[in-house]
């Protein structure tokens, strides 16, 4: 691990240089292309659900004490911790790497990956018993404990009326999971994610009749939080795609989860102007079909999706649930792999409106949304390869068995402006992601 330099104020709490120092704006200046006064700019009036109610501000409000500038993943967690829920700007500058220096630096005592796979081979363990009753001395679980020290370390808790916002054009994470939940009041902008990779997957020999790798962490989460609102940032695999992970026991060793998931009865949320390229399974609007799960969700997950671009995904740009999404303007790239869009779920309420979508040949256009659940969907002015499209009326055509039916049940209010489709591609590709704000 890096020793943080000793710089700015030190918080009264921390002590000595190889404590956490936090820098207080004003101690560096900002970079070129961070417009001044950008960490306390607010959602605008009427920018999708987040702008409902009293809208979101983060940490606008902070008073000087609470501005930090942090160069360190210690720095980061040490700046959300101080203060409590008090306003606060927290600027990061440079890319700040939260994966700990290497997979081993989390393994437990006699953890041995050689070990897990000589015992639960499906050849020897089978494929209708879960891990789940391993005990501790077990190899799954002491693979537990070990993803218990990884958890502790790359998640860091966002607190209310907070605002994270990068300095500069090459500001983001490396292997960080922010974890949004139970507040209200976060604004996270102009920040590169680059996804965590989950050190210890577990082996799940009954997820399908092939079994399954299945991992944690995602680069964000908003989970039971209202009114949030993710702007200029760009969630990607970046050095580590899914193309470059193993192979055991026949399957992918997925260590990877989503780039954004918006779950638990999270409310209020506008995702603008982002990127969410290369990946596999990317964002949840609500996790689960189950009952205890409806009870926290239905009447909740109101989120809009605007002006992103989503590019060389497979699927899951959003999977809905429940709750009411508009998602107009976005542009959709697709690449090797695609599977589909828009999931459309239990008891969801998607308008997706007035968005481009590029497809490669052979992928068909009746693709672009998926059918989980009966729930009627609003797609009204799209295009597909510069040619307006139905989506509805395509997928009917083009996906057995799979009738959509038409008109979500509600209209969207929470807009500002709506741009033509056409124009999208250009508008987005050009202004969407992180390094562009100012």
């Amino acid at each position: 691990m890096r020793t943080p330099k000793c710089h700015g104020r030190v918080i009264a709490t921390l002590v000595g240089c190889t404590a956490l120092v936090l820098a207080v704006t004003g101690t560096a200046p900002a970079q070129a292309g961070q417009r001044a006064g950008a960490e306390r700019q607010v959602l605008p009036a009427g920018d999708g659900w987040a702008a409902y109610g009293a809208g979101t501000t983060g940490g606008a409000a902070a008073d000087r004490s609470h501005v930090y500038t942090v160069t360190t993943w210690e720095q980061f967690k040490a700046a959300l911790a101080d203060g409590g829920s008090a306003p606060k700007i927290i600027r990061v500058r440079g890319t700040i790497d939260a994966d700990g220096p290497s997979c081993d630096s989390f393994a437990v005592p006699r953890y041995d990956f050689g070990a897990y796979l000589a015992k639960y081979a499906p050849e020897s363990w089978g494929r209708t018993t879960t891990l789940d009753g391993e005990p501790a001395d077990s190899p799954e679980g002491l693979r537990r404990a070990s993803a218990a020290n990884q958890d502790a370390y790359i998640k860091a808790e966002v607190p209310a009326n907070t605002t994270v916002i990068g300095v500069g054009k090459d500001a983001g994470f490396n292997g960080a999971s922010l974890q949004i939940k139970g507040v209200d009041n976060v604004i996270v902008r102009n920040l590169r994610f680059e996804s965590p990779l989950d050190c210890f997957p577990q082996w799940d020999p009954t997820d399908t009749a092939d079994g399954n790798w299945n991992s944690e962490y995602d680069s964000a989460v908003v989970y039971g939080s209202t009114h949030v609102w993710m702007d200029h940032d760009t969630f990607t695999d970046g050095d580590h795609p899914d193309s470059t992970l193993p192979y055991y026991f026949g399957r992918i060793y997925e260590q990877h989860d989503g780039e954004l998931d918006i779950v638990k009865g999270a409310d209020y949320v506008t995702a603008s102007w982002n990127v969410f390229e290369d990946h596999d399974k990317t964002i949840l609007v609500g996790n689960s079909d189950s009952a205890a799960t409806a009870a926290v969700d239905r009447g909740h997950l109101k989120v809009t999706f605007h002006h992103n671009l989503f590019r060389n995904l497979v699927e899951r740009a959003p999977r809905v649930r429940f709750g009411q999404v508009d998602s107009y303007n976005n542009h959709f790239v697709a690449g090797d792999g695609y599977s589909y869009s828009y999931g459309i779920g239990m008891e969801s309420q998607l308008v997706a409106e007035h968005n481009a979508f590029t497809l490669p040949a052979g992928a068909k256009a009746g693709s672009i949304l998926k059918k989980w659940k009966e729930a009627p969907v609003t797609a009204a002015d799209n295009y597909v390869n510069g040619r307006r499209t139905d989506l509805i009326a395509v997928h009917n055509a083009e996906v057995p068995g799979e009738t959509l039916q038409s008109g979500a049940g509600w209209t969207p209010a929470l807009r500002t402006r709506v741009d033509p489709a056409r124009a999208v591609p250009g508008l987005v590709g050009h202004r969407a992601g992180a390094g562009r704000v100012g």
